[in-house]
């Protein structure tokens, strides 16, 4: 520890000389003295004293000059005696003036016999005033070696805290940028989410969103779908980048003749949504032939003259009709249709004689309301494996119906048509029951059970929900509610406070198709989430699309932050599956690992534990075909 001596007097020098000379004494008067001023530990008495290392002025400027050096060599001095008069250079008030500006953490201690200075006059030039100490001419020996001890400790214990503020301030820092970076990631994943990446026109999950938003409303609006005409001859005849090309400029003309107000999406290939508010069928067809005529051009593509046209079907809605988003989609894709086959380059509105569906769907209503009584419902599960060696953990419960008239119908078909009625309900309800008394034959699985939106709005959900299971002696943590971001996003406040009491009861939350819905940073951390369950429409994308991927992958670093499972849904190749463990994803399913599966086959995998690892192997796992739509 290094002290600077600053005195004129020669005779001072050999005073402090002998004053840290090596001496054996009781520290006893040392330990109280540190103890009394600063606050030391009792601990510290029991330390060895620090060896000093004297370094001698005989002036204030060489004082001064000292400090200079040990600051420029990185070996500062932790205390400094500085006599107050000292002719005839400058003074000890300018002397520790100095010093204190050169180097703000030194500890100063004025010796003096007499001073024109007094302590607020000195604590004033040279200050702080707890780093400004007196000692009084003529001096004990011990007192200085024990002011000088005490001072050193100080002063190494300060340097000790500013280093560790030093490196906490650094890892806040760190913390901060990256906050910062996860919230750029997730500005960029949401932009691509919901973004055409040719012509960063909304896309199709953008456009629904946006209908869905608009349905709840009280306006009068439009639903209309263009196609381009004859745009595979461009493809064919001057290449996809002229296709492309030619996609972005019909898109920037539509943006500039679509109504105020209005929203243009990119829906795939070369189909594009339209919305706006219309006061009637009439002025909407109106506005749509002035679309389709500013579509209708030359346009310069890539050097060469293309002819544009396009096709559009539209439909009208107004408060108090049907406003299902995907009906009204589906209408005006029918309308669509029905002037392509009239030979391209109209306006078609849609009328229910187009609908050959209406018949299907009330047929399929029908035959819902009996199906539990016939026996025509039944479940198949499909396991969820966790990443490293591929232990079963679970299992999701999909509802499979089987009709006597028509054969296997979708849960993509009739779950939309339950869910506009209360057979979901029934349904919902038949499913839970069904999925519990399985889990008697599992050793350790839980069972993960989908809930629609409507379910999960349904009153008392959760007294409904603890009833079913305490009724068949099932614990909750053996039970996954699987719900989408739409559930849980028409009442923020009340699911977040649904899904609190869920948890806190034991049961596991999924958030499911995470990535398709409204979700944000904010919002996930708000709500009480076990896992997330990545689209499978992401899976499929990630080998082909750079957008799918880094979505995926966003995913993943996002629930790890968070302390979430992060389950991919329909892994059905073994370079996705080799994808998402380099990723990290925790969980997988799909057709690659297992395809849904009975009940009895379900029981043997589960006592078994673990799945076969399709990467150890040369067997193909991907002649099987893909999922015809998931329900529990």
């Amino acid at each position: 520890m290094r002290i600077l001596i600053v005195d004129d007097e020669p005779a001072m020098h050999d005073s402090y000389r002998r004053s840290f000379a090596p001496v054996s004494a009781d520290a006893g008067a040392l330990d109280a003295m540190a103890a009394e001023l600063f606050g030391d530990d009792d601990s510290a008495a029991d330390e060895a004293g620090p060896d000093f290392q004297l370094t001698h002025a005989m002036q204030g400027l060489d004082g001064v000059a000292a400090v200079q050096a040990a600051l420029r060599d990185g070996n500062p001095f932790a205390v400094a005696f500085i006599d107050v008069r000292m002719p005839p250079g400058i003074d000890g008030k300018e002397t520790a003036a100095r010093i204190r500006a050169l180097d703000p953490n030194i500890n100063l201690v004025i010796v003096t016999g007499f001073s024109d200075f007094s302590p607020i006059e000195i604590s004033k030039a040279a200050g702080p005033a707890d780093k400004i100490f007196y000692i009084a001419k003529p001096f004990e020996v011990a007192e200085v070696a024990q002011m000088a001890t005490a001072l050193a400790h100080r002063w190494q214990g300060d340097r000790e805290l500013a280093e560790a503020r030093e490196l906490l301030a650094a890892q806040v820092v760190q913390l901060q940028e990256q906050g910062h970076e996860l919230a750029a990631n997730e500005s960029r994943a949401i932009h691509m989410a919901n973004h055409d990446s040719l012509t960063e026109a909304p896309n199709r999950l953008a456009f629904r969103r946006a209908l869905t938003d608009r349905a709840r409303s009280d306006a009068h609006f439009a639903v209309a779908m263009v196609d381009l005409d004859r745009f595979k001859l461009v493809n064919d005849t001057l290449g996809h980048l002229a296709g492309d090309e030619l996609i972005r400029l019909i898109c920037g003309v539509l943006q500039a003749n679509i109504p105020a107000g209005g929203l243009v999406a990119r829906l795939g290939g070369d189909e594009f949504g339209l919305l706006f508010d219309s006061p009637g069928t009439e002025a909407a067809e109106m506005e749509c032939a002035r679309i389709l005529k500013a579509c209708s051009g030359t346009f310069k593509v890539l050097g060469n003259s293309v002819q544009g046209g396009a096709s559009i079907g539209l439909i009208v809605t107004e408060p108090g009709e049907s406003r299902d988003p995907t009906d009204l989609m589906r209408r005006a894709d029918l309308a669509l249709n029905d002037a392509k086959r009239d030979g391209r380059g109209v306006v078609r509105v849609f009328d229910e004689g187009m609908d050959e569906n209406i018949r299907l769907r009330r047929a399929i209503e029908g035959g819902l309301s009996r199906a539990i009584a016939k026996g025509e419902l039944s479940l198949v599960y499909q396991p969820i494996v966790a990443r490293e060696e591929l232990e079963v953990v679970g299992f999701e419960a999909l509802l499979r119906w089987n009709t006597e008239d028509h054969g296997p119908i979708s849960p993509a078909v009739f779950i939309p048509i339950a869910e506009e009625s209360n057979l979901i309900h029934e349904l919902g309800d038949w499913v839970l029951s069904e999925s519990l008394k399985v889990l008697a034959e599992w050793p350790t699985q839980y069972v993960s059970v989908n809930f629609s939106p409507r379910q999960f709005r349904r009153h008392n959900f959760v007294g409904r929900l603890v009833e079913s299971v305490q009724r068949a002696g099932v614990a909750p943590q053996r039970v996954q509610i699987e719900i989408t971001e739409t559930a849980i996003f028409d009442d923020a406040d009340r699911a977040a406070e649904t899904l609190y009491k869920l948890r806190q009861m034991g049961f596991r939350i999924a958030l499911d198709d995470f990535g398709t819905g409204y979700s944000s940073l904010y919002n996930i951390r708000k709500f009480a989430l076990d896992c997330l369950k990545i689209d499978r429409s992401f899976i499929d994308g990630m080998g082909r699309e750079r957008e799918s991927a880094a979505i995926v992958h966003s995913i993943i670093h996002l629930g790890r932050a968070l302390g979430l499972g992060v389950v991919a849904e329909g892994v059905e190749t073994e370079a996705q599956l080799q994808a998402l463990r380099v990723a990290g994803c925790s969980h997988m399913q799909g057709y690659l690992l297992s395809r849904p599966i009975s009940q009895d086959v379900a029981r043997e995998i589960a006592e078994a534990r673990f799945l076969p690892n399709p990467l150890a192997s040369d067997d193909d796992a991907t002649d099987v075909e893909p999922g015809n739509g998931t329900h529990g």
